[in-house]
């Protein structure tokens, strides 16, 4: 700190950060420092503070990038890259701010307490932007209510209630205004769901004695029984849960046909074949060596199903107060519906002072809306897949993987530095705004890896070419012309996929024709941003 000004500081880049070499390039090439100065001397004083502002939240972007953030972040994109990514990236600037407002004067508080305002009102003003308001069609049932009142009986602490809400089921609703840094949902350890529930069950020391049995599966089998325990403490919170989860891994035969010709038809198919195995390779031989303990009638497929869809869709990895990380059920929190601009981003450490299960905002919920939750990074395809869900808005990490062999340790051209080096793996999603500098809107990593590939086979083509500049317009065509021929044919497969009576409105063919949708659209644009870039011509 100084007489005139103050410092300010960002946190620097953790060493166990597998992305930080390639943050750190990035952090470099755009010359982002992660110190600060405002100088509170001068007329223009405010208007300085607030540009060191800007600079701060585009340095904190960049310390929140994760792997694809990186992949597509174009050398002159500063940001947003993501709901998740702003919203992280705002909070760790306000937290700054209001940690530096506790060690100066109160000329200089001011100032800062000014630039905290600014932040929070950014962060309402986007998350309002990037959530689509849904009609409430009922409070909650009797099933729910008797949810609630087990939940305050076993030390659950709420600011929320229990709503249904149109095209998306339950959901919670603010019974209050509740802002940044508030504690919307607190759940007990005592009553998360996990491992240590185990050693209370009579099948654990069955369990327990069978090779390459896992605390996940020993989980599930717990949880096809406990489910019509009529003794069991958390009966409650099962007779709460649906009777069916209506997931991907539920999906029947029309809706996989709409399907065909997705990487989604793989995946589900993939997954209930893995399923299956499993089932029968447990299920069957503990009924029958067990017959007291594990009841034929509780362990039928459709019931493993149920518990497989149980925990995917509602587990949560929490670390509890002895350090160790486990996969748990957390009552209440269950109803919590996902967003792409979540209210809440942050819950997978219990506190230690109370012993219990935090969730606190990230950005405020104003009393009577929805409060979401973050499920994670996820694209379209796992949504649908374990939750049984599209998100409303355009998902990020609704990418297509391409089947393109890259070289590990590959260099690459200027335009990809700020992407990062070494991708070994490329992809797409719907491009950016079309630029006329060689970007198109497409990730610079798959750009650079296609111009690296095509220019030798050019050079051995044409050897006797001097002018560099013809061959990257060559060049450039033969990439763009290279991404189309890869396009067109996986459109032509969705397009010729079994298009059913439009007259079939059940919810898994429902689901299937969205995510279809969903993959035209992405491929569409593809396609559309290619041709775009070979119509400029002479001016590639």
């Amino acid at each position: 700190m100084n007489k005139d000004g103050i410092t300010l500081f960002l946190p620097p880049l953790s060493e166990k950060d597998p992305l930080m070499a390639k943050k750190q390039k990035v952090l470099q090439a755009r010359s982002i420092s992660l110190e600060f100065q405002i100088s509170f001397s001068g007329s223009k004083c405010e208007e300085e503070a607030s540009q060191v502002l800007d600079k701060m939240v585009q340095a904190a972007r960049v310390l929140y990038l994760d792997e694809l953030e990186l992949y597509f972040a174009e050398a002159d994109d500063s940001g947003p890259f993501s709901p998740r990514n702003e919203l992280e990236s705002l909070n760790l600037v306000l937290d700054v701010l209001s940690s530096s407002c506790q060690n100066t004067t109160n000329e200089k508080q001011q100032i800062l307490h000014m630039l905290a305002d600014r932040v929070l009102e950014v962060i309402d003003s986007f998350g309002v932007k990037h959530t689509e308001e849904m009609m409430i069609q009922e409070d909650k049932s009797d099933v729910e209510d008797a949810l609630w009142k087990w939940g305050e009986q076993n030390g659950v602490r709420t600011k929320l209630r229990i709503a249904y809400y149109e095209g998306a089921g339950r959901g919670a609703a603010a019974v209050e205004d509740i802002n940044i840094g508030e504690v919307a949902l607190e759940v007990p350890e005592s009553i998360l769901i996990s491992e240590e529930i185990l050693s209370e069950s009579d099948m654990f020391q069955v369990l327990i004695n069978i090779d390459g049995m896992t605390s996940e599966t020993m989980l599930l089998l717990w949880s096809m029984k406990e489910r019509y325990n009529p003794n069991s403490r958390f009966r409650t919170y099962f007779n709460s849960l649906p009777q069916e989860f209506n997931t991907g891994l539920s999906f029947g035969i029309n809706a996989l046909s709409v399907l065909e010709g997705t990487l989604l038809f793989e995946e589900i198919l993939q997954a209930r074949q893995h399923l299956h195995e499993q089932y029968e390779a447990i299920c069957p031989t503990l009924c029958s060596s067990y017959p007291d303990i594990f009841q034929s009638a509780l362990y039928t497929w459709d019931q493993f199903l149920w518990a497989c869809e149980l925990w995917y869709s509602n587990s949560m990895k929490v670390v509890f107060t002895d350090s160790k990380l486990r996969m748990c059920l957390v009552p209440i929190a269950g109803l919590l519906n996902h967003s792409l601009c979540p209210h809440i981003l942050h819950y997978g450490k219990v506190d230690p002072a109370s012993k219990s299960l935090k969730f606190t905002l990230s950005r405020p919920c104003k009393e009577g809306k929805q409060c979401y939750l973050s499920y994670g990074s996820y694209s379209g395809s796992h949504l649908v897949t374990f939750y049984g869900f599209l998100p409303k808005g355009e998902n990020p990490y609704d990418v297509i993987p391409l089947d393109i062999d890259a070289s590990k340790g590959e260099d690459l051209p200027t335009e990809a530095t700020t992407s990062g080096s070494d991708w070994t793996t490329h992809m797409v999603r719907k491009p950016g705004p079309f630029k006329k500098n060689g970007h198109y809107g497409l990730p610079p990593p798959l750009l650079a890896h296609l111009r690296a590939a095509l220019q030798e086979d050019i050079i051995i083509l044409h050897p006797v070419i001097p002018n560099s500049a013809i061959i990257n317009e060559e060049n450039e065509r033969e990439v763009l012309e290279t991404l189309i021929s890869i396009f067109n044919p996986m459109m032509e497969r969705l397009n010729d996929s079994e298009c059913l009576d439009s007259g079939d409105s059940s919810w898994d063919v429902k689901l299937a024709q969205d995510f279809k949708n969903l993959q035209q659209k992405i491929i569409s644009s593809v396609i559309a941003a290619c041709s775009a870039g070979l119509e400029m011509g002479d001016h590639l």
